[in-house]
């Protein structure tokens, strides 16, 4: 039965610009950050640099975080966009592609559950708004492919009532590359939705069974296709690789649970989609066996599971929770009450634009040196950072802002008003700190002046250099701005160099050794690279 739906507030270019505006913003434009975007990016230069496209690693380091299918596809983009832009910033658009299809596949999936063929932007407009999101969405993380393919699950699951042949297709290849991008950790996220048609009688009939089940299976032999090519090539690494996985899935700590993590987390992280998801089945609550709510209730329930299941809950684990959430805060945020229309509405209002005219503030100070109190602020948080006036960036900012004005006041009465214009304020609030404050951030994240450094401490001896207590996100740092490979102490102690993370403060003393060396970042006082030469 077809539906009409709500006529959303922006028309459909201006919808497309503020996602692309999402998107982007903030993507490209600064070095690779402390820890995610590093150590991903990190992966994805050895690929384009050194090849061995099977083995994720930094240097001569196995990566066992998961299946590279997102690093190739960052390699790719870093190596065909070198003439435009610096690899970092090529490679990061993976995130930006994969996000978009994040979105296509949420409009798809609302589509297929809803019958509404006229409107396609709900979805979308309150993924953009939903805060958890913000942060991964912009680095180089394989989550959002992962997150992304969910999305195409649900909606090929929900095509296969109607168009079994074409649904099947969508689904098992979403799901093949969901595990090529989260391997066994994503299923958790990716299977829920095969379990629908069991349990709804639309769907329980022989041709959609069929289709179904053609799609899972389908789905996980592709993606078992890098596990096989490098079983054949790496055998060892798989073994490796394998058991890594195996530890993530199980790694429930019973003495490290605390509940008050998990919903402390969730305050946050899924706001608003969480209340506009429970006002969505209070409201449907006779009519809960629809196909529009058992699915997205259905992946809710399990991913809810899954999360509340984690140890240790953190953002990047919780992720899967979004796509499911999102589908079924689709009824509830079209039929808000008026009152809780207007609170959202004037709370969004109120909090980005009070956001935005704080964001100038410091991007007026860091630029200009005035005010100086504020200044200042910025400054000793950033020792060494120089502000510099760009023009560029305050143009853009100026339009962004211009936006958000004509959306408070040219935008008319919509069931849809109070979601678009929360999802414009979190463009907002975002696109401001890409322009104005990105050289601040960049300088406190970047390892590019420690690398450089260290690079002139080591000269032309950098061919053994051991390493003890270094992270990943350094690592992959070092590595890419200055080409270090580093050896771990326990394997080889003949290297005349020893580079050793530490805190500020607390040297260890080592005996035969000289210290040439130490550096960190000019904010980092938790941190502090030290080099040694053998005497």
């Amino acid at each position: 039965m077809l539906t009409t739906a709500p006529k959303l507030p922006l028309s459909n270019w201006m919808l497309a610009l503020l996602c692309a505006v999402y998107l982007l913003a903030g993507t490209i434009g600064h070095d690779p950050w402390k820890v995610e975007d590093a150590i991903h990016l990190g992966i994805a230069w050895e690929f384009a640099t050194h090849g061995d496209w099977l083995n994720p690693r930094i240097g001569s380091e196995a990566w066992l975080g998961g299946p590279p299918l997102y690093h190739w596809c960052a390699a790719s983009l870093g190596q065909v966009l070198s003439f435009l832009l610096p690899f970092h910033d090529g490679a990061r658009l993976a995130t930006a592609l994969f996000g978009a299809l994040l979105l296509l596949g949420l409009a798809l999936s609302a589509r297929a559950l809803r019958h509404e063929n006229d409107i396609v932007w709900p979805a979308p407009i309150l993924a953009i708004g939903t805060l958890g999101l913000l942060v991964p969405i912009h680095d180089a993380q394989p989550a959002i492919a992962m997150i992304a393919a969910q999305s195409f699950v649900y909606a090929g699951i929900a095509m296969t009532r109607t168009r079994p042949g074409l649904g099947a297709l969508l689904a098992a290849g979403a799901l093949g590359i969901g595990l090529l991008a989260g391997g066994l950790q994503g299923s958790a996220a990716l299977l829920p939705p095969f379990v629908f048609p069991l349990l709804h009688r639309e769907w329980r009939n022989w041709k959609t069974l069929t289709a179904c089940a053609g799609a899972l299976l389908c789905g996980i032999a592709l993606g078992g296709i890098w596990p096989l090519l490098l079983a054949q090539n790496v055998p060892d690494q798989l073994l490796i690789w394998w058991n890594a996985e195996l530890g993530r899935i199980v790694g429930f700590a019973a003495d490290e649970y605390s509940l008050k993590d998990h919903f402390q987390l969730l305050a946050w992280f899924v706001w608003p989609i969480l209340p506009i998801a429970i006002w969505s089945i209070w409201i449907k609550r006779k009519s809960l066996a629809e196909p529009a709510m058992l699915l997205p209730l259905v992946g809710c329930a399990l991913s809810f599971i899954e999360f509340f299941l984690l140890s240790n809950p953190k953002p990047l684990p919780s992720l899967p929770l979004i796509v499911p959430l999102v589908m079924l805060a689709l009824p509830g945020a079209e039929r808000l009450r008026r009152g809780a229309a207007n609170a959202m509405d004037w709370f969004g209002i109120m909090t980005f634009t009070l956001l935005a005219g704080l964001i100038w503030l410091g991007g007026i100070s860091m630029a200009t040196g005035e005010p100086t109190r504020v200044a200042k602020n910025f400054y000793k948080a950033e020792p060494g950072f120089i502000g510099q006036l760009s023009i560029p960036a305050f143009i853009a900012a100026g339009f962004l802002t211009v936006a958000w004005l004509w959306i408070l006041f040219g935008t008319p009465r919509s069931p849809w008003r109070s979601a678009t214009r929360w999802a414009a304020g979190v463009t907002l609030m975002w696109g401001l700190i890409a322009t104005l404050w990105l050289p601040w951030i960049d300088f406190g994240k970047t390892y590019r002046p420690v690398a450089l450094s260290l690079d002139k401490a080591l000269g032309n001896s950098k061919e053994c250099v051991a390493s003890m207590g270094i992270g990943l996100a350094q690592k992959a740092s070092l590595r890419y701005f200055m080409g270090l490979s580093m050896q771990p102490v326990e394997k080889d102690n003949s290297c005349p160099w020893l580079l050793i993370q530490g805190a500020s403060g607390k040297e260890q003393e080592l005996k035969g050794m000289k210290k040439v060396w130490e550096g960190n970042r000019g904010g980092d006082k938790s941190e502090r690279l030290r080099l040694y030469r053998r005497k």
